[in-house]
């Protein structure tokens, strides 16, 4: 969907800011610049709708050049969302949702729909349509940005730090709401950030800019955590990439082990046998329809005790396919018995993980 092919801006007192790009950003995918303050990931951003322009090199939309179209025209095809919203401050939320239909000629009851339509899309309640933008908390500026980027449908948007502005929990809440959002629409998105677990989370591939707006390594998440082109990237990724790649790793990556499993109908002496058996001081204790009751210790446990008469404590954690390896691991320092207990949608239980299983994972 975007080309750049050897594309270089140079301001006017010298300062190279992208160093000869070449890069391709495929169609309904998230693009993720990345890189330390001064990188050029903002300058490449801002070259795509003209807001800055090469000084060499051709930038290609859909197979256009870009510099073959009037820049308003080509704006009006790409949506824009920034750190700090740019809402006007005497429009109602409506109002500045409806900026770009307005301008490119739509009548106002397909424009009153279509604001509707997009409040409901980015999870804005229907009573802030009437609201101006001081009325409304951060996280909620943000999807009204969000809503307006998406006003006359573009194909392509991009965000420049959109998320920047607000608290950790608003971020990783509309972090979340911006993927779902992203799995029904499909945009092409080029994303700028400064945050490498940001790009970890949002992008479908990241782009590492060093100083000078040098394209260091350009690939998807799990191939950066895994393979850092050089000590630059690896040194940007930071000393837990193995932890971020294990964050991207679903469960169902891995095979559970069955663990130490007995009934509530077995005797403390079959829980003693099977216990031992896997090397362990536990049993997971699993009713007949297979659901899971949690966990018992040997060291509460009489022979003649009846599993289903005995302290059986929950398992404080719980993971399934969708999980990450990174929830497992956290599961298993969190619970006494060290492991991660894997079970279905409807509770029904599957089997354990355990460190060694997650350490195969990224050696």
């Amino acid at each position: 969907m975007i080309t750049f092919t050897g594309v270089t801006k140079r301001f006017r007192d010298g300062t190279t800011a992208v160093d000869d790009l070449n890069l391709e950003v495929p169609a309904g995918e998230v693009v993720v610049l990345v890189g330390p303050s001064g990188c050029g990931k903002t300058t490449t951003l801002r070259m795509v709708n003209r807001m800055v322009e090469p000084s060499n090199g051709t930038i290609t939309v859909d197979g256009r050049d870009i510099m073959s179209v009037p820049a308003p025209q080509l704006r009006r095809g790409i949506g824009y969302v920034i750190q700090q919203v740019g809402l006007f401050p005497h429009r109602t939320v409506a109002a500045n949702i409806a900026t770009v239909p307005a301008l490119v000629g739509w009548d106002k009851a397909r424009v009153r729909a279509r604001v509707d339509e997009l409040i409901a899309t980015v999870g804005l309640p229907a009573g802030v349509a009437d609201r101006y933008p001081h009325q409304l908390s951060g996280g909620q500026r943000q999807r009204v940005g969000v809503a307006r980027a998406l006003a006359v449908d573009p194909p392509i948007m991009l965000m420049d730090e959109p998320f920047g502005a607000v608290d950790p929990i608003v971020r990783a809440n509309l972090q979340d709401e911006f993927l779902r959002l992203q799995a029904e629409v499909r945009k092409t998105i080029v994303f700028v950030t400064h945050d490498i677990d940001e790009a970890i989370t949002m992008g479908d591939r990241i782009a590492i800019f060093s100083q000078g707006g040098v394209l260091e390594q350009y690939a998807a998440p799990e191939q950066l955590l895994a393979d850092p082109a050089n000590a630059f990237v690896a040194d940007f990724l930071g000393a837990e990439r193995g932890l971020k790649r294990l964050a991207l790793i679903p469960v169902s990556e891995v095979t559970a082990e069955p663990g130490p499993v007995v009934s509530p109908d077995d005797d403390g002496a079959t829980a003693e046998r099977v216990a031992r058996a896997h090397g362990s001081d536990w049993v997971v204790v699993v009713a007949p329809d297979g659901r899971l009751r949690g966990w018992a210790s040997l060291h509460e446990l009489e022979p003649t005790t009846r599993m289903g008469d005995a302290t059986v404590r929950p398992f404080a954690l719980q993971v399934n396919d969708t999980d990450s390896l990174r929830a497992a691991l956290n599961a298993m320092v969190t619970s006494r018995t060290g492991v991660a207990v894997r079970v279905d949608a409807t509770g029904v239980y599957e089997g354990i993980l355990t460190q060694e299983l997650i350490s195969k994972e990224i050696l």
